[in-house]
């Protein structure tokens, strides 16, 4: 009921749109004419006030000179590429071509094509909204007078960030470069990992304002194709002025649109995305943002790192059963000390209970008020942390709890024992790698401290029924949120809290539904020799 509801105010109604809506991309063309100042004034009212799209007139040929320019939009495009590759070879066409070649205005885009532009990336258009459309994406397009098709050559450039290490995933071991704001360097990062003609990414645009690349990736044979159509269909079936981040396209084709629980998973690691596509997922990669997405998705991959895999199968799986230790006790440590302390002292230690009394004398809040409290508090500062400069921002958030936590307790407001439960609360949240996963364990850690507080171990119980209901009731992508623990998969569990050696591995998940579920060849894995110094 307040999930109908909910989506009421919200304005989801559930059903496809037929996409005849006023952010329609528009169709229309507008052909290129002959006469040169036609082409010159309709490009100069298009971008009319646009102080960075840039116009340069010239005339090649002298014995039968022929007009032209060039438009570019500044910053986005190669200016040493455009002088040098570009306009000094045309302006100097008659100099480089032999005698046997006149150069007219008949052919002279010809022979600029075959003979003189020595770019790698060149096409023709005849039609202006097409145009617009490539200067605008970074190309410098040449237009001739007397020729009703312009000339795009790709100098695509300006400044861009350079690849450095991943800010949100660090690892120990394992390589050190992350996804940057560029579709095409993303995509070539990838390449770099999978050299196989089988990688296919096939290219959208999305935004009728933006017009944001959006790239499919995945892995011909590999991944299933049902899946694979079902992306792009979703994505076709998005209509929007504008997409500025992934998230923009996460939010619009995962399976629930109303979940804490993040459906599609997203990443700035190369390896990780590599290692996802050749498990049969699917990733899409988003122009303007280095967080790529992956889907389908399962709440178990939501804890593991790429770490996990640089390391021994031991020491993985000894970090994998830590790391679910830690949400554990993010999710449930607040609430149980609640209920413990509140409703249930006999599952106390006498000597505990003891302890905590004397501390617990003449303090104004029930212990339920101070973890509230105590956990706001902390919240308030993680934010405050992350919002200021990196100089200021851990220091702040460090100093700032131990001061208001030693201040509070000093002045009699808490007790110890809840300084500490936060405190140990915060540590274990900080080992979810994901971080929108370790944001729904945070918001859910407070309604189980409410339910402890008004109703005790009872309402933890209850509570944790109704997330687990509803994790049981999530799909990404028809993929089962909890699998492959429900529904149960022996196959797979070698890759959910344990992990184990890549020769014992020889399956890709098969609730992914790969077409090619055959990874490996088996018997691969450490022999000993013999006394003869043979393997056996």
């Amino acid at each position: 009921m307040f999930k109908k509801l909910l989506k009421k105010v919200l304005g989801f109604s559930g059903k496809k749109g037929s996409g005849k809506t006023a952010a329609q991309q528009p169709t229309e063309k507008r052909p290129l004419s002959v006469n040169y100042d036609d082409n010159l004034q309709a490009l100069q009212q298009i971008f009319d006030l646009c102080a960075d799209i840039l116009f340069r007139e010239f005339t090649i040929n002298p014995k039968n000179p022929i007009r032209a320019f060039v438009v570019y939009v500044a910053g986005l495009t190669d200016y040493e590429m455009i002088s040098d590759h570009l306009l000094k070879t045309v302006m100097q066409a008659t100099d480089t071509l032999t005698t046997s070649v006149h150069l007219t205005r008949d052919n002279a885009q010809q022979i600029l094509l075959e003979r003189l532009i020595n770019l790698a990336e060149t096409s023709t258009t005849s039609d202006l909204i097409e145009l617009v459309k490539k200067v605008l994406e970074g190309n410098t397009v040449l237009v001739l007078d007397g020729s009703a098709t312009a000339i795009i050559a790709g100098v695509r450039g300006g400044e861009s960030r350079a690849i450095v290490e991943p800010d949100t995933e660090p690892g120990v071991r394992g390589p050190k470069d992350s996804f940057v704001e560029s579709i095409d360097t993303n995509l070539s990062l990838i390449r770099r990992r999978i050299k196989s003609s089988r990688f296919k990414n096939e290219k959208f645009e999305v935004g009728l304002l933006t017009k944001t690349k959006i790239a499919v990736c995945y892995i011909k044979g590999i991944a299933n194709d049902k899946v694979v159509q079902e992306v792009k269909q979703r994505i076709s079936r998005i209509n929007i002025d504008s997409v500025l981040a992934s998230n923009y396209i996460e939010e619009l084709i995962m399976d629930e649109p109303i979940s804490l629980f993040p459906l599609v998973q997203y990443t700035e690691r190369p390896d990780k995305v590599a290692a996802s596509l050749l498990e049969g997922r699917i990733v899409i990669l988003v122009d303007n943002t280095p967080m790529s997405l992956i889907v389908p998705i399962t709440f178990i991959t939501l804890l593991q790192a790429a770490e996990d895999y640089y390391n021994n199968a031991v020491f993985g799986t000894a970090t994998r059963l830590l790391r679910f230790m830690a949400l554990n006790i993010a999710l449930l440590l607040p609430a149980i000390t609640v209920a413990a302390f509140s409703f249930h002292q006999e599952l106390i230690p006498t000597a505990l209970i003891n302890t905590v009394a004397g501390a617990r004398q003449n303090l104004p809040l029930p212990i339920f008020f101070e973890v509230l409290l105590i956990e706001f508090a902390f919240e308030l500062l993680r934010e405050a942390g992350v919002r200021l400069p990196k100089t200021i921002g851990q220091a702040i958030s460090t100093v700032g709890g131990l001061v208001i936590g030693q201040s509070a307790v000093a002045a009699g407001l808490v007790s110890p024992i809840s300084v500490i439960v936060v405190a140990i609360t915060a540590i274990a949240s900080y080992a979810i790698p994901n971080y929108a996963a370790g944001t729904a364990v945070r918001i859910l850690r407070f309604m189980l401290i409410f339910l402890a507080g008004v109703l005790g171990g009872v309402g933890i119980v209850s509570g944790l029924m109704v997330i687990l209901i509803h994790i049981c009731s999530l799909r990404s992508f028809g993929i089962p949120y909890l699998s492959p623990l429900a529904p149960l998969s022996l196959g797979d569990l070698k890759d959910t809290m344990v992990r184990a050696p890549w020769w014992a591995m020889l399956t890709r998940p098969r609730l992914f539904a790969a077409s090619e579920p055959v990874r490996q060849d088996p018997d691969q894995g450490p022999q000993k020799p013999d006394k003869g110094g043979q393997r056996s």
